[in-house]
């Protein structure tokens, strides 16, 4: 018998070990973090999954834009001084990213559940309670930025036109510099632990999504129709039904904030205690979906 030539063979692919720096727990939450915040700005992804949330940031930011170009053309004209909306009020103007939210909510959470890769997710040192305060974190952080930015066009855009001056402006509005952080950071972590909660409740993303949306706006729809209804019936005294308007709730913590007071025109603006109700109603509504996704991820699926 003749022998046979070796049937295997051997490729160098260029395959090597990882050599470097080994992390933890901490770096894997890091990780998670960085790959949500990629996936919400469509980052590494197709043109077409980029083309939302970058379309959305500019639409918040017009509102900023036209007020400071109003304000450059009646910048001379004495007592003409025109304020399209202030700095309180843009914070409000941010809730055209409700869109946005409601479909990168889903999209952080729904594909993991679907496709089945929460135990290779959970096989790193990650615990689902990592897992829920990465995806937080991460959406949180998205959404203060595409809140955040548009104010500070808001500011830098005012302080170069209006005729007092640039300093001027600044020592006048000094407060803005803080106020503006806290109420976009208290409206960012509302939204995203109430949409990531909503969303962790199906494995289908538009489910989610519609979800969310309907919750918005069923809930402001009530609430509307339960404080104009005006009945001693509803409501004892003012307008506390108002509280009942998810929408609303990260808005009225904004009067809070550079006000001290909710605004009296809003649904609870006319309640006693409306201040206090609305405190309560974002920390119930912020520790209940934190709550209810610590518990959903306490296991591996």
């Amino acid at each position: 018998m003749t022998a046979l030539p070796p049937a295997g063979a051997v490729y160098d692919r260029g395959y090597r070990p990882y050599e470097g720096e080994r992390g933890g727990r901490g770096a894997s939450r890091a990780a998670m973090v960085r790959v949500s915040i990629r996936r919400a700005l469509g980052l590494r992804r197709s043109w077409r999954q980029k083309v939302l949330p970058w379309s959305l940031l500019a639409i918040a930011t017009i509102p900023a834009v036209v007020n400071v170009g109003v304000k450059y053309i009646t910048r001379n004209i004495a007592d003409a001084q025109i304020e399209l909306f202030s700095f309180r009020e843009y914070v409000g103007v941010s809730t055209a990213l409700m869109l946005f939210v409601a479909i990168t909510a889903p999209d952080m959470v729904c594909p993991d559940r679907r496709n089945r890769v929460l135990p290779l997710i959970f096989a790193r040192p990650l615990t689902g309670n990592d897992y829920v305060l990465a995806k937080v974190g991460a959406l949180t952080a998205v959404l203060f930025g595409f809140s955040f930015l548009p104010q500070v066009v808001l500011f830098v855009g005012q302080m170069l036109v209006v005729p007092e001056g640039p300093l001027a402006f600044v020592r006048d509005n000094a407060e803005i510099l803080w106020q503006v952080p806290v109420a976009v950071a208290l409206f960012s972590l509302y939204w995203a632990s109430l949409a990531l909660a909503i969303s962790a409740t199906t494995a289908r993303r538009a489910v989610g999504g519609v979800a969310l949306l309907a919750t918005a706006l069923v809930s402001g729809t009530v609430a509307s129709t339960l404080v104009r209804a005006g009945d001693s019936r509803f409501f004892e005294s003012g307008n506390l039904w108002g509280l009942l308007s998810v929408i609303d709730i990260p808005l009225r913590m904004s009067d809070l904030v550079f006000l001290g007071h909710v605004d009296p025109e809003s649904l609870v603006g006319g309640a006693e205690g409306a201040g206090t109700g609305v405190v309560l109603v974002y920390v119930a509504v912020v520790a209940g979906s934190l709550g209810y996704l610590f518990y959903r991820y306490r296991g591996v699926e």
